[in-house]
């Protein structure tokens, strides 16, 4: 059964793409399926009793991969295997203190360019954010900057 392309886009869209499937695909199985080459993994570790290095290598999947993937499983069940985003959750240098202190700066002089906000803030805070982020938060709460 050939790929369909509009899965690819959807696995692609949401993390869970293989991006290097090491299998034919089957009527059932989906080598393009990182959620679910992750499941077959452990299946084929906890109930056929494969080693995890044999697994990995079967399953081209990283023995560091396989652990996580069975913690994560062991804690939270199939959505464990789901994908995560990575790096920070939260905004870190954009703090709400930062904001607060950039909408008093604009409040007093409407016409600043986010290149000065941006020497201010660091001047400041001891902050470097590039005048492009500044620009996409001003954006973001409506404010398009000169």
């Amino acid at each position: 059964m050939p790929a369909n392309p509009q899965k690819i886009q959807a696995l692609r869209s949401c993390g869970a793409l293989n991006r290097h499937p090491s299998f034919e695909e089957s009527d059932f199985f989906d080598p393009h399926d990182l959620v679910q080459l992750k499941y077959e993994t452990l299946r084929a570790v906890e109930v056929d009793g494969r080693p995890i290095a044999v697994a990995a290598a079967d399953f081209g999947l990283s023995r560091p991969t396989i652990y996580q993937a069975q913690e994560n499983f062991r804690q939270n069940g199939v959505e464990g295997l789901l994908p995560r985003k990575r790096g920070p959750k939260k905004p870190r240098k954009l703090t709400p203190e930062v904001s607060d202190y950039m909408r008093t700066e604009l409040s007093h002089d409407p016409d600043l360019k986010p290149g000065a906000l941006a020497r201010s803030v660091q001047e400041r805070f001891g902050i470097v954010l590039h005048p492009r982020t500044i620009e996409k938060a001003l954006e973001k709460k409506g404010r398009q900057t000169p």
